[in-house]
């Protein structure tokens, strides 16, 4: 099973309303959430691992979880508040204002999380969790206790507007890299990441050279490239279609990866550090192809398994 571990939280999705004006409608969602929905949808065994409200819109992402098939026994369940994220549409791309004082995700702590059973396979970190403290904190310990024994994928999936100490941040996740099999980051975050000029192969270098044996970077409509463990540098076009928005692609695109590594029997730490061109061009094809589904969709809905030709 791949246990996502991060936030479940509510999207805010501008819609117009009766009276002319535009308004917000409420949607399950989270990058973390996202990628669980999505690798439920693609038959992976898939559970999450979140700080969850008991509040209605706890309740919403709880029931979409069920729905989805998406394990929920080791959610954390609080009385404290849910995020939200508002979302604005510029130009198809998603701009988000995150409400997230006091959550029920924000505030886990190291002590929280649950000892995992021998039943997790692999686990996935990304998204704000990593940028908002003490929630943090505690996925990082998480990260740290389990990498030894099983496969870890990281999607930063990076949010400046989160990051109030860029160095303590930054030195949190180089930690969390060390211990990463497979990091995904788009060419937004290696920027931000590595602001240096250099070619964007050179950066996926430097970061493969922290500790990951892979390295995926995802570049919007020019699809995604992939850095092996050998060195050799695996590249994918992306599927040609009409965006209504980008809301969930990254997610999706994770969920493809991490899907095809469960079909071809590869969520080992040692077949991901020994990983094949081959095997990697799958992963990629599976992350694009479902990408580019999402992105045709309002919101973010991912493809079922059925519905993709790849």
């Amino acid at each position: 099973m791949i246990l996502c571990c991060g936030e479940a939280l509510i999207d805010m999705i501008p819609a117009p309303t009766t009276t002319g004006g535009e308004g917000f409608v409420p949607h399950a969602g989270g990058a973390v959430f996202n990628t669980a929905i999505a690798l439920a949808r693609l038959e992976a065994p898939t559970a999450l691992l979140t700080g969850l409200s008991t509040d209605m819109f706890g309740q919403m992402l709880d029931a979409t979880l069920a729905d989805n098939g998406v394990n929920r026994d080791l959610i954390i369940r609080a009385d404290r508040p849910s995020t939200l994220a508002f979302v604005q549409l510029v130009d198809g791309s998603a701009q988000y204002t995150f409400m997230d004082e006091n959550s029920a995700g924000r505030m886990l702590r190291a002590e929280d999380m649950p000892k995992l059973g021998a039943d997790i396979e692999a686990l996935f970190f990304g998204g704000i969790s990593l940028a908002c403290e003490p929630g943090a904190e505690a996925y990082a310990a998480l990260l740290a206790e389990n990498a030894d024994t099983r496969l870890v994928m990281m999607d930063p999936n990076i949010r400046p507007g989160f990051i109030a100490d860029r160095d303590r941040y930054v030195a949190r996740l180089k930690a969390m890299l060390a211990k990463t099999d497979i990091v995904k980051l788009s060419d937004e975050d290696l920027g931000w990441l590595l602001p240096e000029a250099a070619p964007l192969e050179e950066k996926a270098r430097a970061v493969q050279a922290m500790g990951p044996a892979v390295v995926l970077v995802t570049l919007g409509g020019a699809g995604a490239m992939g850095l092996l463990p050998s060195g050799d540098v695996v590249r994918v076009a992306a599927a040609q279609v009409t965006v209504a928005d980008t809301v969930g692609a990254g997610d999706t695109f994770n969920a493809g990866v991490l899907a095809q590594l469960h079909a071809d029997g590869l969520l080992r730490k040692a077949a991901v550090r020994d990983l094949g061109a081959g095997a990697l061009e799958a992963c990629l094809r599976l992350g694009v192809a479902a990408a580019a589904v999402t992105v045709s969709r309002s919101g973010a809905n991912p493809p079922r398994r059925a519905e993709l030709s790849v």
